[in-house]
């Protein structure tokens, strides 16, 4: 089980980023949350399995149709067990 901190940079707010990554994260079945930050960029919070977190930090990357990911500060943390991945406000 590996937990990764990621804040998202480039055009990630208001475009459907938030939900998107929701999206995937049920879809690879990682664990933890999203939320918009008041500089404009997007924080994940997210746990699972090392393969799996590799295939989400992906679809991360590629993002929602409407964003535009210009790149990805991700920091590695000790794993906490979350139980569901949530979009927080």
């Amino acid at each position: 089980m590996v937990r990764k901190r990621i804040v998202v940079h480039g055009k990630v707010q208001g475009v459907g980023f938030r939900y998107h990554v929701y999206q995937q994260a049920l879809r690879i079945g990682i664990h933890g949350w999203v939320k918009n930050l008041p500089d404009g960029t997007v924080e994940i919070d997210a746990e699972g399995p090392s393969s799996r977190m590799k295939q989400f930090v992906e679809a991360v990357k590629r993002g929602s149709p409407a964003s535009k990911v210009t790149h990805l500060d991700i920091r590695d943390e000790k794993p906490t067990g979350f139980q569901q991945f949530e979009i927080r406000y």
